[in-house]
């Protein structure tokens, strides 16, 4: 039987990233790896022009954390930082992740890229990357959620939650935005692209995409980018959940050539 092999654009981009890394599945399941990296070290990265492989490889990440794939994380860092990732953008994604996907879920990758990291000989802790303290996190959290997702939109938040709830409102605006979006280490537009990347790869939340996508717009990304991060997500998060944010981009952002989408009954 014929050897089963990567093309000779899939196997470039997967030695640039791997250097000199042969797959066990290679050998136990040639058919499935020369598909698959045709398909996401070569097709893909066709139609991922509009996004520059370092932003890919971050959203990539912030991607497999909202999918729980924590060998498949480990694996990606690893490539994410040969290819100039840096360990203080890779601990951010991991923060990041936090108020979405929950610290259940995170805990593992911060133990998984902490590993990483030391084995790369970098010492931990990282420079701290915090800029609010407990008495300002709540009025900085509040001012850059109103920059991401507008002033009325916030307010109505505030107006519509019942006594019970607000102090949910509250936690949104200090912790989420005031305790994540506020660091430095990474600027608020990548934040957003990040965020998108694992609500789209959480499935389930398709309200809070929508919303996303127009923050997104709202900090200056494009629909073009956004379509490039779910282009460069679907290998690994697969068809549903990419067609489901898909849905939500042309809702929130339709193509100049296509109407937009009704909103079902």
């Amino acid at each position: 039987m014929t050897a089963r092999k990567p093309n000779a654009a899939a196997t470039a981009a997967h030695e640039r990233l791997f250097p000199g890394h042969v797959s066990t599945l290679a050998v136990t399941d040639p058919e499935l790896i020369e598909y698959f990296d045709n398909f996401a070290f070569d097709e893909v990265l066709r139609h991922t022009g509009g996004l520059d492989e370092h932003t890919r490889l971050m959203t990539q990440l912030a991607a497999m954390i909202a999918v729980g794939a924590v060998a498949e994380y480990r694996v990606m860092l690893g490539a994410a930082l040969t290819a100039g990732v840096t360990p203080i953008e890779a601990k951010e994604i991991v923060y990041q992740a936090v108020p979405y996907a929950g610290m259940a879920r995170v805990f593992d990758f911060l133990h998984v890229t902490n590993d990483v990291l030391s084995e790369r000989g970098i010492a931990l802790p990282l420079e701290g990357q915090s800029t609010t303290a407990p008495d300002t996190r709540m009025e900085q959290g509040l001012a850059v959620q109103k920059r991401i997702v507008g002033d009325e939109p916030v307010d109505a938040m505030y107006a519509n939650a019942p006594a019970d709830e607000q102090h949910i409102q509250q936690f949104l605006s200090g912790n989420c935005f005031g305790d994540h979006y506020t660091r430095t280490g990474i600027d608020v537009p990548l934040r957003e692209l990040l965020t998108f990347a694992m609500l789209a790869a959480l499935g389930g939340a398709d309200a809070q995409v929508k919303g996303h996508v127009a923050a997104n717009l709202n900090v200056g990304n494009t629909r073009s980018a956004l379509i490039a991060v779910l282009t460069g997500l679907l290998p690994f998060i697969g068809y549903p959940r990419t067609l489901n944010a898909l849905a939500a981009v042309d809702a929130i952002a339709p193509a100049g050539d296509a109407p937009a989408l009704k909103e079902s009954a």
